[in-house]
């Protein structure tokens, strides 16, 4: 199957459901949309094997133009709206795409491919027009992926690897239904958005709310006037509404009874107090409109006391691992009563794991094999040459290691891992979740660097207006008696500024070092 055949299998089964809500566009109403923006691509030369480029926020016309590709037999180069002019240039060379669909803020002079207006009104309905006859092994879209070392690779991913994504998705069917809603703030030219945003909605006969902004005000807005029972953000999002709520509710000096009342909840309910403990969490759900029932966390891992926040509130919390090489999510949280901190949860599907060269402590390198993996980098021997074995297994390049519940934790990027020089390893992961406790810090990059020749954990700050290095200093030797002192950082910088970031609130630690040896921090040393 492709992907307009999975379409058009969703069609039949839900020709009625509402697919785009806030246009208000059902299922067997898209096609319409697409044959019309099918036949423009087509009056614009585009021909099956052709790359073409997406260059959008979350619009309904980004949906028309991803299927109107694919119908004419085409592959669609995903680009980020973040970058530059020249990342474009690039990319699209390195592609051979001659063609970027993108809004009209994007249109900048080049020489090496033309633009089409995404949001321009089709002529023709393309109606005598009949779809590509694509195979599952075709390419349905490619990205660019830096990961931790800022050398971009392409990935390709075909459409048996999407559709099978799909397939594996069902394992989420105990929370996600047909006729209910997604909200996709998430970028869907990134894999974790276009996953959870795109094809699960797509998967189980769902609607989309797409929302081309972050904007926290609009997005409560839609919380309240459409109210979607499923969410998905990325944790750094997750840590935001919940601070929100927090303070509002101290703001009004009743966070110490609505606290009690989540963490006594259970016993509240057994003396008769259940309509209070009701009347107090439908209060806090209100906030995301007071449907939600499934949160869902990715690109990075969560803090256990957020997610022990929102599962105290009623509505279950799934976190997700996955990359761009794997469509997204091969791994996902499963709904334990006793779960470990920091879990992203257990192989979904037909996924299959191994954790290889375990050190002492359990952590060692994933290596994933499945129908959703990509088959390799595009003309990047070399690459696919380090990270494949020849039983199909993938090196996610992730050191991880296995609780009791068989759910996997995240220890870090290999390439990020610094090694001392007494051979021991330090993991930046739990430094920065050490240090994000610290008031006044908004972000935090910790990675390895050479002082007076000798390799150290190094960190810049990114901190609120107020604080200083001194008081930083003081706060960062507390939290460093938590660790043992070979891991400590004594060495660090300061900024007022945020920190470089993905679109998905990763920080660029390669970025941040680089601003570093430029000299764009305060700088505190030992």
């Amino acid at each position: 199957m492709n992907m307009y055949e999975l379409l058009e299998k969703n069609i039949k089964r839900n020709p009625e459901t509402v697919f785009l809500v806030r246009e208000n566009i059902t299922f067997k109403e898209l096609p319409t949309y697409i044959k019309a923006r099918a036949a423009s691509l087509q009056k614009e030369g585009v021909k099956a094997g052709d790359t073409v480029g997406l260059l959008s926020h979350n619009l309904p016309q980004f949906v028309y133009t991803l299927f109107a590709i694919w119908y004419l037999g085409a592959k669609v180069l995903l680009l980020d709206t973040n970058l530059t002019g020249v990342e474009y240039d690039n990319m699209t060379e390195l592609t051979d795409c001659k063609l970027v669909c993108a809004e009209k803020s994007f249109f900048y002079k080049t020489k090496n491919f033309k633009f089409f207006d995404i949001e321009s009104k089709d002529k023709d309905d393309g109606a005598s027009l009949k779809p590509y006859a694509l195979k599952e092994s075709d390419i349905a879209t490619l990205s660019f992926t830096s990961g931790s070392t800022g050398k971009p690779k392409v990935v390709p991913l075909t459409h048996f690897n999407l559709v099978s994504c799909s397939d594996n998705l069902e394992y989420l069917n105990q929370w996600l239904k047909p006729g209910e809603m997604f909200y996709a703030f998430l970028p869907l030219y990134h894999v974790f958005g276009f996953a959870v945003g795109f094809l699960a909605p797509l998967h189980f006969g769902m609607g989309i709310l797409l929302q081309s902004t972050i904007n926290p005000n609009a997005i409560m807005a839609d919380f309240a006037k459409y109210r979607p029972q499923v969410i998905p953000a990325v944790p750094k999002l997750w840590e935001i509404f919940r601070k929100k709520i927090i303070d509002g509710i101290k703001a009004k000096k009743k966070w110490w009874l609505v606290s009690f009342i989540m963490n006594n909840q259970k016993l509240l309910r057994s003396i008769g107090l259940g309509k209070l403990v009701d009347k107090v969490l439908n209060q806090i759900r209100a906030v995301f409109g007071g449907r939600a029932r499934l949160l869902v966390a990715g690109g990075a891992a969560t803090k256990p006391e957020v997610e022990k926040f929102y599962t105290q509130l009623g509505m279950a919390f799934v976190q997700g691992y996955g990359m761009t090489e794997t469509v997204g999510p091969v791994c996902c949280s499963r709904p334990l009563k006793k779960r470990v901190a920091y879990a992203f949860g257990a192989p979904m599907g037909d996924n299959e794991i191994q954790i290889r060269n375990q050190d002492e402590y359990g952590i060692g390198m994933l290596w994933i094999r499945g129908k959703q993996i990509f088959g390799g980098y595009v003309n990047n021997c070399d690459a696919n040459k380090d990270c494949f074995d020849k039983d199909g297994y993938f090196c996610t390049g992730d050191l991880v290691s296995m609780d009791k519940n068989g759910e996997l934790h995240f220890a870090g990027r290999k390439k990020q891992v610094i090694v001392l020089d007494s051979g021991k390893n330090v993991y930046p992961d739990e430094l920065e979740a050490l240090f994000m406790d610290i008031d006044g810090v908004k972000n935090v990059a910790v990675f390895e660097h050479e002082m007076n020749g000798k390799t150290v954990a190094y960190g810049v700050f990114s901190v609120e207006d107020g604080m200083t290095l001194e008081k930083l200093a003081k706060e960062v030797a507390e939290k460093n008696k938590k660790v043992a002192s070979y891991k400590w950082v004594t060495h660090f910088a300061m900024t007022t500024d945020d920190l470089p970031m993905t679109s998905t609130q990763k920080i660029k630690h390669h970025v941040v070092r680089q601003y570093l040896i430029d000299g764009k921090y305060t700088i505190r040393h030992e």
